[in-house]
């Protein structure tokens, strides 16, 4: 449940709805616009059934949620949340691409990379150092070597990095040379990770699990923001569906539902959701074109050495007509790239 306060209210009214929710043993969330003031119950509503906080001083209205995740719902959190990552800004009118390759291959490879994709307009640089793999046999990544190139990139070109982490473990590696983490689709619903991931005091990326409903992946969130970590990106990727001309495919309509349900910040990731290098340029307009918050591309010195994922990365050149295209779109949306 929701307390809408009115217009204006006093900041002891606000406190005094706050202790009456924390006396009860539950977690009060306040957001504060520029007019009303939201305090969102979090724990077993029930609990407050003997309290008629309708009558309390500056209480407007009481609304109920009925969705099972709170502090990512944007009843809770009514404004949009803008997420800070190095000195970008994922969120508002901003349109972040993230870009870079699958798997870091080696320092050079990274750095080649790196240099390009800034020139191009890129903001922040991704790169796999954990690699989990549907084969066993397929490569797994550097791990911390693959961080430490990364630190390096970030140190030589400004941008900040990324990279997904599979265990605590690396989650502890990580926090030591990235400015954000990510969490893969096949750990979308890896409990322990997420609320490890929410303890690590980074940003994290969120990426949508192969099978995954919308309200499953806010719920994955809500592990995240339950551990103190408001900084949460959502990431569309494609899900698995019966059609077989693409990898996954790619949800496009995730993107308005997120804005309607939640606060938190979406990215389109046509890469992955596609496997397919052609279908890249025209899915990164449509997610544009739908209100995404950013993109993530994959690119690569040379695609077709590449030891993962290959086919749907991008050459520099590729990127770089990406970018320019996607520009006068973006300005449209009335975003900035």
């Amino acid at each position: 449940m929701i307390i809408v306060m009115k217009p204006k209210a006093k900041e002891q009214s606000i406190q005094n709805i706050i202790n009456v929710i924390e006396a009860k043993g539950l977690n009060a969330h306040l957001s504060k616009g520029k007019e009303i003031t939201i305090i969102g119950v979090v724990g077993d509503k029930a609990l407050l059934q003997d309290q008629n906080l309708e009558i309390y001083e500056d209480v407007d209205k009481i609304v109920s949620v009925t969705e099972s995740y709170k502090l990512a719902n944007k009843k809770f959190h009514p404004e949009p949340t803008q997420i800070k990552v190095g000195d970008v800004i994922i969120g508002g009118n901003n349109l972040v691409i993230m870009s870079g390759p699958c798997a870091v291959e080696s320092e050079e490879q990274l750095l080649q990379t790196a240099h390009a994709i800034k020139k191009a307009g890129a903001q922040i640089l991704r790169g796999g150092a954990y690699k989990p793999r549907t084969s066993p046999y397929s490569f797994q990544g550097l791990e911390e070597e693959g961080l430490r190139y990364m630190k390096k990139a970030r140190e030589e070109t400004g941008l900040p990095v990324i990279c997904e982490v599979t265990s605590l473990d690396a989650i502890e590696a990580a926090v030591k040379y990235v400015d954000m983490i990510q969490i893969g689709a096949r750990n979308m619903q890896n409990f322990f990770l997420l609320k490890e991931a929410g303890k690590s005091g980074l940003p994290v990326l969120l990426k949508r699990g192969l099978s995954a409903t919308i309200e499953e992946w806010l719920n994955a969130a809500e592990y995240i923001l339950a551990e103190g970590n408001p900084n949460v990106v959502l990431c569309e990727r494609g899900i698995r569906t019966f059609e077989t001309a693409t990898r996954n495919t790619l949800d496009i309509s995730a993107v308005p539902v997120i804005k309607e349900k939640s606060h938190l910040p979406i990215i389109i990731d046509p890469s992955h959701a596609t496997g397919v290098r052609t279908y890249i340029k025209p899915l990164a307009k449509a997610a544009v074109a739908v209100g995404a918050d950013g993109l993530m591309i994959e690119t690569h010195p040379n695609p077709s050495c590449a030891l993962s994922d290959g086919p749907q990365s991008l050459t520099f050149k590729q990127f770089e007509e990406l970018t320019e295209e996607i520009r006068p779109l973006v300005a449209y949306m009335g975003k900035r790239l």
